[in-house]
């Protein structure tokens, strides 16, 4: 398998164009993309997306309410995590301009799902929208900057400490982690807007936030009894954010890691750092389009139900450039992203360096050739 954690392209048909030709060689592929019509507004679908999702929200509040069945709650936890997930989906679309041809409609449908799940627009629009200037890149993508993790071996050699130790076993405890994601969404929400220099100019999204959390407890309380309302929130919550890391996990992990140094043109910087996931119909309804990812790197307004009538075209362009265009199954995206996580640790688990020996009061003399250490 290609090695995609080094930031080095060996290939001819990879190396950075200057800056003329690399601008005049993209514009061919918005033209192709233009004259098919893919980057139009896609009104219709989306309203029909979105009344069906929040028919599914209020089917789950309705069974919340009237089945008298613990077990049966359970199962609508399941349910009602994948509904948020779908909410999510319609957020991220929303926040990239995709839905309405207006920057205030999408801005409304932001705020919405900012009630629904309870998680900042304008949190995620800033680290997000950072995230495609720059992925994978250590020092610019916030996606990059999790502590617990390591996208590199130079990264995990920097770690010192308790987080070290745990960094070195990091492919084990990684899926298990994304269960925590729902909780660091709100968080890091939170922590955004109220750190935030003009806090004020975020009451509303503050007002929303806090909204969605009231009407969540007050309905959890209402329809079970406390002991019972906090397994439903442990569970829903804790497999939001399951759905959304496996969702998110493939886009980048695993794939070319750049720095503040990256020599690339905008077309390989976007294609090189990202994996597409093979589309089925249900690959399709449940990524929310997200295993598109390539194409959605490169035309982040295109609406969801157009990248996959992106894909062959972009494709195609990238095969006449000889750049790699990475695309894999579902099951195995998650063996290379998880391969190349206990790849990258592996210098934090190996043991310490064996003493120098000492032969007549001189250290041994390197040998030159393959067999030399350094």
């Amino acid at each position: 398998m290609q090695d995609f954690t080094k930031p080095v392209i060996t290939t001819s048909a990879s190396r950075p164009k200057a800056p003329a030709d690399a601008v005049a060689e993209f514009a061919e592929l918005p033209r192709l993309i233009r004259e098919q019509g893919l980057l139009d507004r896609q009104l219709r679908y989306y309203t029909l997306k979105m009344v069906s999702t929040l028919a599914l929200l209020m089917l789950s509040i309705a069974l919340l309410i009237v089945v008298d069945n613990f077990w049966f709650q359970i199962a609508n936890a399941v349910f009602l995590a994948f509904v948020f997930g779908q909410i999510g989906y319609i957020g991220h679309d929303a926040g990239h301009l995709g839905v309405c041809r207006s920057v205030r409609g999408n801005r409304l449908i932001g705020y919405g799902v900012c009630l629904l799940l309870g998680m900042s627009q304008s949190w995620w629009l800033t680290q997000h929208n950072q995230h495609h200037r720059s992925p994978n890149d250590l020092d610019d993508d916030p996606h990059t900057l999790i502590p617990l993790l390591a996208y590199s071996a130079e990264k995990a050699s920097d770690m010192r400490g308790v987080v070290r130790f745990l960094a070195a076993y990091q492919a084990f405890y990684f899926i298990p982690m994304l269960t925590f994601e729902s909780l660091a969404l709100r968080f890091s929400s939170a922590q955004f807007l109220v750190g935030a220099r003009r806090p004020g100019a975020f009451l509303p999204e503050l007002g929303l936030m806090a909204a969605h959390f009231a009407l969540y407890a007050g309905l959890l309380l209402y329809a079970l009894n406390p002991w019972q309302a906090l397994v439903f929130a442990l569970v829903h919550q804790g497999l939001f954010g399951l759905y959304y890391g496996l969702v998110f996990a493939p886009n980048h992990k695993g794939m070319l890691i750049l720095d503040k140094d990256n020599p690339l043109d905008f077309v390989r910087t976007q294609v090189l750092t990202t994996r597409n996931v093979k589309p089925n119909f249900l690959v399709d309804f449940l990524y929310g389009g997200l295993n598109y990812q390539i194409e959605h790197h490169l035309f982040t307004m295109m609406p969801r139900n157009r990248l996959g009538k992106a894909r062959p075209i972009v494709k195609e362009f990238c095969r006449q450039r000889g750049i790699p265009y990475h695309e894999t199954g579902t099951l195995t995206s998650y063996r290379e992203i998880l391969s190349h996580m206990h790849e990258v640790s592996a210098v934090l688990r190996k043991g310490p360096k064996p003493p120098v020996e000492i032969e007549n009061g001189n250290p041994p003399t390197a040998k030159s050739g393959i067999g030399a250490t350094g």
